[in-house]
């Protein structure tokens, strides 16, 4: 049985971990590369969501984002585009709710 209180959050955050310290990628670059390989396999909201936090760090803005979207577009398809767009939309919308809901406790 999975051991801790979030299991599967904590497995997501060491195999970050790993690829993190295996890459000689700057950061920046390294966040589109991930927001691109998300894009690519049509990844759930909860994907974007835990990549908002450090794509924000790193300095990217809506307009980087939008280029990769951009970028990625003749190679992945409108549909998966679009699907992903609502979903990075989602993600950044939910990482606002939670950080409003942190500021008035």
């Amino acid at each position: 049985m999975a051991t801790g209180t979030t299991p599967i959050l904590d497995a997501a955050a060491e195999i970050n971990a790993v690829s993190l310290a295996r890459t000689d990628l700057d950061p920046r670059t390294l966040m589109i590369a991930r927001i691109a390989a998300l894009v690519a396999v049509d990844a759930p909201v909860g994907s974007y969501f835990m990549h908002v936090g450090p794509a924000v760090e790193v300095g990217l803005t809506a307009d980087d984002i939008e280029d990769v979207l951009v970028a990625v577009a003749p190679i992945v398809g409108t549909p998966r585009l679009m699907s992903s767009a609502r979903k990075i939309v989602e993600a950044f919308d939910l990482a606002i709710q939670l950080d409003s809901e942190g500021d008035t406790q």
